[in-house]
This record gives C-alpha cells, structure tokens and sequence, in this order.
C-alpha cells in the first residue's frame, strides 16, 4: 500500500488544527479519541463506543482502505488533529456523488462529544468545503441533515451553506425511508472560480493552508 499512501497525502491546516488521512502511526491518539468518549449527548451522537475489537491491525487496514476509496475517488476521509497536544477530535469526509458534468459530492463530519463547543466542527467542515472545491475540483458540495438535527443545521449555515430543499424519503434509516434536510455549498460561494469539468487527474499531494 506504500505507493497508494504516497497518492493520498493531502493535508490542510487551520488557526488550531490540521486536518489529514490518518496513518497507522495515529493509532493511540485515535484510540483515545473514541476511548475518552462521554455517553451518546442526542439522537444523533454515537457516543462512547466497544473499543476492544479495534486493534492496531484493525486500524492499519482502516488506513489502508481509506487510502484506497481516495484513490478511486469515491470517498476522501480525513482525521482532524489539535494542532496543540496533537489529539483526534474526529474526521470529516467528502464522498464523491457524481463527476463528468456535475462535479457533485456530499459532506460529512464527526467530533468526538468531549470536543464539542469548541468551534472545531465549523472549523473542519469550512477547511474541508475549501479544499473539496480548490484541490479535489468540485463545483457543489451537499449536507444532508436529519430534518430536527438542529446542531449540523445551525453548522452548515454558519460555514456558509444555503438550505435548498428537503428530499423526501432520501435515506433508508431505522428500517424506514427519512427525509433530509439538504444544504449546498457551490465554489463560487467560497470565492474558488467553477471549474470547467475534464479528464486532468486530481492533485492529493501538497498541503494547503485554511483559514
């Protein structure tokens, strides 16, 4: 996987954090970060988890595979990192929904519940629209929120998202069709020109820097 992990080296820094894929060499920060978990805060926190089935052998092949779905461009997952202390606050990841004419993807992030109320969400989701739009070249980038999921409401809008619709029965959950609240955010919007779709290969190698 050397090479592969050599393709997928995107790393993008804030005032407080740094945001990048995760390596095997995290493995006890991101342990703790999941370990220190308090019990789940709402509805749509996880919470503290059963850590005992995530070894580092599991963990290095979460790596690998992250790296592969990057590659292939389906998924771009990236782990955020105090930049003081070097703790895992959580990740945020960008799934490509449809290129050729659209350049389409969906935005999602997590932070651990004993990080929350700190800014670190907003800070990440911006950094990660940023980068969606000026080095992975997508023109739209989507939320879809769960329609009483006030905190990622109230974080998309703060980033900078407009609401655009509600999709009625979008995701299957909980055994049955729920509806999404959806947020948009377009390059223009984040001041990075649209670009004219083509087939030029995406750059993951160099580091940028958000603010």
């Amino acid at each position: 996987m050397s090479n592969v992990r050599d393709l997928w080296a995107l790393t993008l820094e804030t005032k407080r954090l740094v945001l990048r894929p995760q390596r095997p060499d995290d493995y006890e920060r991101w342990y703790e970060g999941f370990a220190k978990r308090w019990p789940a805060m709402n509805a749509y926190d996880s919470g503290w988890q059963e850590m005992s089935a995530c070894t580092r052998e599991w963990f290095v092949t979460l790596c690998e595979h992250h790296q592969k779905i990057a590659v292939e461009d389906k998924i771009y997952v990236l782990g955020i990192f105090s930049k003081q202390g070097k703790k895992h606050l959580g990740n945020v990841d960008i799934s490509t929904i449809c290129r050729q004419n659209n350049q389409w993807a969906v935005l999602g992030y997590g932070i651990h519940n004993h990080a929350w109320r700190q800014g670190f969400g907003k800070e990440s989701v911006r950094a990660g629209l940023i980068a969606g739009f000026e080095r992975l070249k997508y023109q739209r980038i989507e939320a879809h929120i769960n329609l009483d999921n006030q905190a990622s409401v109230a974080l998309a809008k703060s980033v900078g998202m407009t609401e655009e619709c509600i999709r009625r029965g979008f995701v299957y959950e909980n055994k049955e069709w729920t509806d999404r609240r959806v947020y948009v955010a377009r390059s223009s919007d984040f001041g990075v020109a649209a670009k004219v779709p083509s087939g030029e290969a995406i750059c993951l190698r160099s580091g940028s820097e958000m603010t």
